[in-house]
């Protein structure tokens, strides 16, 4: 009965892959067409997140008001709207980047919603194993991280990237298909019984399990993303090939790891022990980047940023999984302010290698290196945990 309900979910994640890594394919073309400054369009990466983390912190209430099937058909209106308004706005508007903000901020809303709404959607579902449900919603993302590169390459190799806005309305398929799944797909609740408001603020911060699970999403966040976001720059600069190469030797194979890592669990998640899955990955993960930082050799240090996306993998979705356990009252505010963890630390990891790359003097390996200790504290909050 829940299945279509599942993948309208796995959907949602597809959407919010689309909304945050279809723009910056742009940037070099809107550099070129409006005559914006590269460090003024770059900056829309950082409106993108902020929207979405004050989603993250804001939505709870309005979500348990309105319910989840209002807010997933708002957040995908948002995201088909904004997405529409990038191909008009830029044009309209006196300064094309006032317009391409405009559009922007819209697009944002909607992705911020699909991250709070599509993992407790999953949660409430019937569903016998809800780690390996849990894990595979989350491997969709990286799917739709790497079609989103690679079909619109292709795209513009064969139609030319002067044609992005017909590619921006093709794009819009994904969250109409979403759209109208959930105008019927059946919605578990979530909230029944439990204390929303400053009640669930009040039981939520008093609890010391939340605390290191709110920890554990920063670090989740924060472990992905320091190599995540400079892993391209990594393979041009180490591997001496150029940006497009680079971002399929970096991101790509970052995404298809992580991906895959996130599938494995998926599908074998009913026979796998998730404590010991996370905690031989949390290992794994630091050894990765040991390896990043100790190993001189470019093409194994580049395998060692692939062995970071398999290992980081299930730190995401299994640190939902385990608070949703921990926690049975948390419900949709629980699932809200764990995303604005992890988004913060989505923020902070590549924020906290950059500033030690440029303490160092520019060294890139340096600086990946040093982020090792988010894993590091994965591993504690893991240990504290069952202490709580």
């Amino acid at each position: 009965m829940y299945e279509l309900t599942i993948k309208a979910a796995f959907t949602g994640y597809v959407v919010q892959a689309v909304v945050n890594n279809f723009l910056p394919l742009l940037f070099i073309q809107m550099q070129k067409e409006f005559g914006i400054p590269l460090s003024q369009i770059t900056l829309l990466i950082t409106i993108n997140f902020l929207i979405q983390l004050i989603v993250d912190l804001a939505s709870a209430p309005v979500i348990e008001k309105i319910g989840y099937r209002a807010s997933m058909l708002i957040s995908n209106a948002s995201v088909i709207a904004g997405f529409l308004l990038l191909t008009v706005l830029p044009g309209r508007f006196a300064d094309p980047f006032a317009g391409i903000l405009t559009a922007v901020c819209i697009y944002a809303i909607g992705g911020g919603l699909q991250e709070v709404l599509v993992s407790p959607i999953v949660e409430a579902c019937p569903t016998k194993n809800k780690e390996a449900a849990m894990s595979l919603l989350h491997s969709f993302y990286c799917w739709g991280h790497m079609a989103v590169v690679i079909l619109s390459t292709v795209f513009f190799r064969l139609a030319g990237i002067q044609n992005w806005r017909i590619l921006a309305v093709l794009w819009c398929a994904v969250p109409l298909v979403d759209f109208i799944l959930f105008t019927f797909v059946p919605i578990a609740s979530l909230e029944a019984g439990q204390d929303t408001g400053k009640s669930g603020f009040g039981m939520l911060f008093s609890n010391r399990f939340f605390w290191v699970m709110m920890l554990m999403m920063l670090c989740a966040g924060a472990s992905e993303q320091a190599v995540s976001q400079w892993a391209s720059a990594f393979a041009e600069s180490g591997l001496g090939v150029s940006k497009q190469l680079g971002d399929i030797l970096g991101p790509m194979l970052f995404a298809l790891c992580m991906g895959t890592s996130r599938t494995i669990y998926g599908v074998l998640g009913h026979k796998l022990d998730l404590n010991r899955f996370m905690g031989i990955s949390t290992a794994l993960c630091i050894s990765a980047y040991v390896i990043i930082m100790a190993v001189r050799n470019p093409v194994i240090t580049l395998l060692g940023c692939a062995l970071v996306g398999f290992s980081v993998g299930i730190f995401w979705p299994g640190t939902f999984s385990i608070a949703a356990s921990g926690l049975k009252n948390g419900g949709t505010l629980m699932f809200a302010l764990l995303a604005l963890a992890g988004d913060v630390g989505c923020s902070g990891g590549p924020t906290f290698a950059g500033a030690v790359m440029s303490l160092a003097g520019g060294n890139m390996r340096l600086g990946i290196g040093a982020a090792v200790i988010f894993p590091v504290l994965m591993g504690v909050g893991l240990a504290a945990r069952r202490k709580c």
